[in-house]
């Protein structure tokens, strides 16, 4: 099933929406619906003019908009898409420096994401702390292969698609899960010609550890080897948490 998305290419709408709040809110939009600006700042902690004012900005950039009809004194807001994606591979410098101020914003949202449940993680049932956790395994593959494997776990990821959209087809028991993916290469590219550099710790094995909330899979969590830079899943359920992808997907 494909999922209605946005993409933003222009430079001005990627700094548009990098920014925590305006994030926040385009989450909240696609995980409860539609709701005002009071409903909004109810649910975030923040101060109503603050979320109207954002909530005008992600219409500008295409993220939200009204909700026909409803109340003429506050209508209500929507997401316009569940899935924001751009492209990462830009070779404009005006691009480049939007999209690495956007996966900057993100990954500081990542990280205080999983801060704040690890704060609280000793109060989730025993089967959920079994099954999260951080991961990281090194793998050798060329550019292609690297793009086929995120292909394959698109795949895996979309069969799943639908109970974002019908609350029917969640079982009992499901619960919000946001999947965090980090691929990244374990050492800067090496010169043209050079050989593969090799790791600082060869022997280094994938690991894996606790994490934030309803997460990925990993059985039987263990403390993660620092020193096994990797492609790194790791999972937090926010409730404001929004689907925000890149060139992956």
């Amino acid at each position: 099933m494909a999922l209605p998305s946005i993409r933003l290419t222009d430079p001005r709408a990627l700094r548009g929406y990098a920014h925590p709040l305006r994030m926040a809110l385009v989450g909240l939009l696609r995980r409860e619906g539609p709701m005002t600006a009071t409903q909004a700042a109810d649910r975030l902690g923040e101060s109503v003019p603050s979320c109207s004012y954002h909530l005008r900005q992600l219409a500008k950039y295409g993220l939200a908009e009204r909700v026909p009809g409803g109340d003429a004194r506050e209508r209500p807001w929507r997401a316009t898409a569940l899935v924001t994606s751009w492209d990462d591979g830009s070779d404009d410098p005006a691009g480049r420096a939007a999209t690495d101020q956007l996966n900057g914003v993100i990954l500081d949202r990542y990280l205080e994401r999983a801060r704040q449940h690890l704060a609280r993680r000793t109060a989730e049932p025993a089967e959920w702390r079994a099954v999260t956790g951080f991961s990281d395994a090194l793998l050798y593959l060329t550019a292609e292969e690297l793009a086929e494997l995120t292909r394959r776990i698109e795949a895996l990821l979309a069969a799943y698609d639908d109970r974002l959209i019908d609350p029917s087809a969640r079982p009992d028991g499901a619960r919000p899960i946001s999947l965090i993916r980090l691929v990244l290469p374990a050492d800067p590219a090496p010169p043209s010609g050079s050989p593969s550099p090799v790791p600082a710790d060869p022997a280094a094995s994938p690991g894996t550890a606790v994490s934030p909330e309803p997460a990925t899979a990993t059985s039987s969590p263990k403390p993660a080897d620092p020193g096994a830079p990797a492609a790194t899943p790791a999972a937090s359920a926010d409730p404001a948490a929004s689907a925000d992808r890149g060139s992956t997907r």
